[in-house]
């Protein structure tokens, strides 16, 4: 069983996401689609010109906001510290630019694609 992230130093934190297969904001490129399977449900991002996103699935879908426009802040524990440079990584969870925080994510897939197909 996994020990509780609250009460973890900080570079405990980071040392560990290190180690996971992340989903970094180098890796994508005008026009990738990120597919992420959280706990509770699938969310697309495609990643525009301007480094914004359009998303759909999960709380966009349920919202009736899908496709939205809008940034990723990066991924945390759970808690406030976040890691800025990961977009998507399993046992993490994504916090949009609009504050909205996924499930715990299962698996981040990459697609190679044409940023023509974002829209």
């Amino acid at each position: 069983m996994r020990k509780p992230t609250s009460g973890r130093p900080l570079d405990a934190l980071a040392a560990e996401v290190d180690r996971l297969p992340a989903v970094l904001r180098t890796d994508l490129r005008s026009g990738d689609w990120l597919l992420v399977t959280t706990r509770n449900s699938v969310y697309s991002l495609c990643l525009l010109d301007d480094g914004s996103y359009s998303v759909a699935g999960g709380w966009f879908d349920r919202n009736g906001e899908s496709p939205q426009r809008v940034g990723v802040n990066g991924c945390t524990f759970g808690g406030r510290a976040i890691k800025s440079d990961v977009v998507a990584a399993p046992g993490l969870f994504l916090e949009f630019e609009n504050r909205v925080t996924t499930t715990r994510i299962q698996e981040a897939r990459v697609l190679r694609n044409d940023a023509e197909l974002c829209h």
